[in-house]
């Protein structure tokens, strides 16, 4: 059964590849696969970017292999490797996992300059003022942030859990750029990451990953993008999770996606 919470505060509807149609519809969440089926080691997908691209200007992800970490900022795809170099993603390419969404925010604001990754998301949450999903996009400049990535995965794949054991985690300092990403409520974990699930990449796009941490030196830009509309790309074999599942994948979700 579904929890009544998530049936009121997330229209979640299911599809298969050959169902996907390109569609504009604003404040809309897509998403290729489920957090569940990457933890399980579903590391190949049926999506290609060129797909992707259809769906969403803004958001975050991986691509086939777990080959890095991957950013979508201005309708633009990038991936940022092992070691944080930041290269751009070739439309034929294809992700295991992936959230975008056609970026129109309807809540902005500044952040005070110099706070920490906890104090920043927590304006964010004051921010927002909703309990719902959303997107968001931080612009300026930060004295530090903690980035990680992993390393490309070969078949037979193992568990993300034991994976993010290779993780790389690395610091870029006194730089500008973007973060992008999402929050979502804390019982669709198995279906996407609760909380804040956030990807970085700066400003002359040569450096970026998966974020564990932060400080601004500046004022952050801050834009929201509400929504309560989820649309999941089902590859062959993967199923939605059930949100009753949450409390078993919220260990491995916390380790792999917050180091």
């Amino acid at each position: 059964m579904l929890d009544e919470r998530w049936i009121k505060s997330l229209h979640v509807e299911s599809m298969r590849h050959a169902d996907l149609h390109a569609e504009r519809a604003a404040h809309v969440l897509f998403q290729a696969s489920t957090i569940g089926a990457l933890l399980d080691g579903s590391f190949d997908g049926d999506l290609t970017f060129e797909e992707l691209g259809e769906r969403g200007d803004l958001g975050l992800g991986t691509l086939n292999g777990l080959d890095g970490e991957m950013i979508a900022v201005d309708g633009e795809f990038f991936r940022a490797d092992v070691d944080g170099a930041v290269t751009e993603v070739g439309e034929e390419e294809r992700t295991p996992f992936a959230v975008v969404t056609w970026f129109e925010p309807t809540v902005e604001g500044e952040i005070t300059a110099g706070l920490d990754h906890e104090s920043t998301l927590a304006a964010l949450d004051a921010m927002a003022r909703s309990e719902s999903s959303f997107a968001v996009r931080l612009d300026g400049r930060f004295a530090s942030v903690r980035a990680r990535s992993v390393p490309r995965q070969s078949p037979p794949y193992r568990p993300l859990a034991e994976v993010v054991a290779d993780q790389h985690i690395f610091e870029l300092t006194d730089v500008e750029g973007t973060m992008v990403g999402f929050r979502f409520p804390a019982y669709v974990e198995g279906i996407e990451v609760a909380g804040y699930h956030l990807h970085f990449v700066d400003a002359e796009r040569r450096r970026g990953g998966h974020v564990l941490g932060s400080r601004s030196s500046g004022p952050l830009r801050a834009r929201i993008d509400p929504s309560d509309d989820l649309h999941i790309e089902l590859p062959p074999a993967i199923d939605l999770a059930d949100p009753d599942l949450a409390a078993a994948t919220h260990a491995a979700i916390d380790a792999a996606e917050r180091g």
